[in-house]
């Protein structure tokens, strides 16, 4: 049974440097915070995976309930041989979804955590031999260049999770201009998108009863602790996920709820009691105003998919 991946390695600098510079600027900002985008340690996305099987977290599951019905029906608009491009590469059965329903000639996942990204392609290419897998290194929060190879002539990008809502709107908007200039004429972009709803809803799926989200959050502290020279103790945090109804988003902190100091090296940084970390935000959406924001970047709206409760979305957007 096949294996073999291609590997493109576009995240050349080392993970620990980008780690480092990112949390001295953050730590020494007014309010703190960090990118959500160095949760992916492999401990982190093991973390996140367990975040998607909990009751609470109704994201993944009513995604995947979208994709399953819709499968065939985008195979029909991307083309059965299109090839298929994710975005966050995941462990999910989302992607194996389009997968079977798309039969593409190839497949490239691009991830900026290269440990579970590999492990991720890998299994993929395992379980179909039939296919051509490639996998990238790359932060796409910041510009980047797709390996063409790996593209086709019209291929169908893919962008699960609602991870478009860990942007604010206008780095939303930088991000969909910068992949619309990596796409061919005509190729689609299939996105997932939360949707505002009740706050009750929201508030409780960044804050499970199990408390993985917690310890996902956390996990960002000892990533600092393991890979800086950092005395930081995640011991004195606490997770704290609310919806700020006036940005449309949820915000994830890490409190620290006594007063502290934090060393990185030989900066020291002072928290007061009640002040926080701010790890993440995730924007939620209108139908209309995502689409709104996609076309001020250069896509068109061809299709979208709801669930009957309206709790998320999946557009299928298409390049000018």
């Amino acid at each position: 049974m096949a294996t073999a991946i291609h590997f493109h390695d576009q995240h050349q600098q080392a993970h620990s440097d980008s780690l480092r510079e990112e949390s001295l600027q953050g730590l020494a900002r007014t309010p703190k915070a960090i990118s959500p985008k160095f949760f992916y340690d492999r401990r982190g996305s093991e973390l996140f995976e367990q975040i998607c099987r909990q009751p609470e977290y109704y994201p993944t599951r009513t995604e995947e309930l979208i994709l399953r019905r819709a499968a065939h029906e985008i195979a029909e608009i991307a083309g059965h041989s299109a090839n298929l491009v994710e975005l966050g590469s995941g462990a999910s059965r989302k992607v194996r979804l389009l997968l079977e329903a798309m039969h593409p000639s190839s497949y490239l996942g691009v991830d900026i955590s290269r440990d579970f990204l590999l492990s991720s392609a890998r299994r993929l290419a395992a379980d179909y031999p039939w296919l051509e897998v490639h996998a990238a290194c790359a932060d796409f929060s910041q510009p980047m260049s797709l390996p063409e190879e790996a593209l086709g002539e019209q291929p169908l990008a893919f962008f699960p999770g609602s991870s478009i809502g860990n942007f604010d709107p206008q780095q939303a908007r930088d991000f969909l201009r910068n992949l619309h200039a990596q796409l061919p004429h005509g190729a689609g972009l299939l996105i997932g998108v939360d949707l505002v709803k009740d706050t009750a809803i929201l508030e409780a799926a960044y804050n499970d009863e199990a408390g993985v989200t917690a310890a996902f959050n956390l996990n960002l502290l000892e990533r600092l602790r393991g890979e800086l020279d950092c005395d930081v103790d995640p011991a004195r945090f606490v997770h704290r996920a609310f919806f700020n109804a006036a940005q449309s988003r949820i915000e994830m902190h890490l409190l620290s709820p006594e007063a502290q100091e934090v060393r990185i090296e030989d900066e020291h940084f002072a928290f007061a009691a009640g002040e926080s970390l701010h790890t993440e935000n995730s924007y939620k959406y209108s139908l209309d105003g995502f689409v709104a924001l996609a076309a001020q970047a250069g896509f068109k709206a061809m299709a979208v998919w709801t669930d009957r409760r309206q709790l998320f979305s999946v557009h299928y957007l298409q390049r000018d």
